[in-house]
């Protein structure tokens, strides 16, 4: 008898088939300038057909990750991309039914992946004012749960955690033996980080992507931080040879390049700081303390209509959101570089009639 899942079957999933190469991308939190074409001319430079052939191995980089990291391979899980990471976690550390508690609305995939498995995703909401309030957060923390998953920062609403708020959510999470999970994609835009806990405690993941302030989304890569032990369980469930060996070349370039990391993140913050003052002094509300997306409530037009003239008059993407808080219906945009944040900003004001 054939048989399919209907876990599988009655899952709800949107997948983008957008052709989206001729258009200025700020709808996906991706870097629109990318990486500087002779860095990539540079990195490709001794490419040959062995290595193109060859299955990637990762033990290299991996050492070149975790000295970067200041600790050792143990500590460590390359994927392809975050994604895969944070779906292995919750197929390891939660069994069919197991309760998992995450902040909504959050990345899209945790509750995905929990739908997927069969697990009881349980949503800690944001209040009105796109805060969260920890001890909500606290409160879903119960002796049944088995994953809680954090984002620091959180996309889509940009809020982070203070070093004595994550101390108590951890403390609950200690008392109720609940593993968890902190995604830290977006970790270069705000730099504040929880890797410590994962260092050097058990029960505690963190993942991160090359896909955001490394501008190598097209590349597939991420990796786990954790607990040695915790570590081979989320290796386990790794297909071989899941991380491309091209991803693995540019992130070590990356990585060993003086100053490139650091010019991203110059290039952003400009983009980032012209954006802000723009729409302050155009009197736009906005919202995103970190990562590199802003919420901005129109003034004139609805979201839904910017997002269109957007896309077929001036070429750029972008997205809107319903029920944000007191915002409403609004629109999310991702940062770059100044010149990129100047051609989205004259548009929309052009498109709201404000200048």
């Amino acid at each position: 008898m054939y048989y399919l899942d209907k876990k599988i079957e009655n899952l709800y999933r949107i997948f983008d088939q957008n052709e989206r190469k001729d258009y200025l991308r700020l709808d996906l939190n991706e870097n629109p300038g990318g990486l500087p074409q002779d860095f990539i001319t540079k990195v490709l430079d001794d490419v040959d057909p062995r290595f193109i052939a060859e299955y990637p191995e990762t033990l290299h980089f991996s050492e070149v990750l975790a000295k970067y990291l200041g600790t050792d391979i143990t500590h460590l899980c390359l994927v392809n991309g975050s994604a895969e990471g944070i779906r292995y976690i919750i197929q390891a550390f939660t069994s069919p039914n197991g309760r998992i508690v995450g902040v909504v609305p959050s990345y899209f995939m945790f509750q995905v992946y929990s739908e997927m498995y069969g697990r009881n995703f349980v949503g800690v909401n944001y209040n009105d004012d796109l805060s969260m309030n920890i001890n909500n957060i606290i409160k879903e923390i119960t002796s049944d749960t088995q994953l809680l998953i954090l984002l620091n920062p959180n996309n889509p609403m940009g809020n982070f955690y203070s070093d004595e708020e994550f101390a108590a959510i951890i403390k609950a999470a200690d008392e109720k033996e609940v593993t968890v999970l902190v995604d830290e994609a977006y970790y270069y835009f705000h730099p504040k980080t929880f890797i410590n806990y994962a260092l050097n405690k058990e029960h505690i993941f963190i993942t991160r992507t090359f896909s955001k302030m490394f501008s190598m989304a097209g590349c597939r890569l991420g990796y786990v931080v954790g607990w040695p032990d915790g570590i081979k369980m989320v290796q386990k469930l790794c297909t071989p040879h899941n991380t491309n060996a091209f991803a693995m070349k540019f992130a070590e370039a990356i990585i060993n390049t003086p100053g490139m990391i650091e010019s991203l993140v110059k290039k952003f913050n400009g983009g980032r700081d012209y954006l802000i003052n723009e729409l302050d002094k155009n009197g736009y509300e906005h919202k995103g303390e970190a990562g590199n997306f802003l919420f901005i409530k129109p003034q004139r037009i609805e979201a839904e209509t910017i997002v269109k003239i957007m896309k077929e008059k001036y070429k750029i993407l972008i997205k809107s959101y319903s029920n944000v808080g007191h915002f409403g219906n609004c629109l999310r945009v991702s940062i770059g570089e100044e010149k990129f944040m100047k051609v989205f900003i004259k548009a929309l004001l052009e498109i709201e009639g404000i200048k």
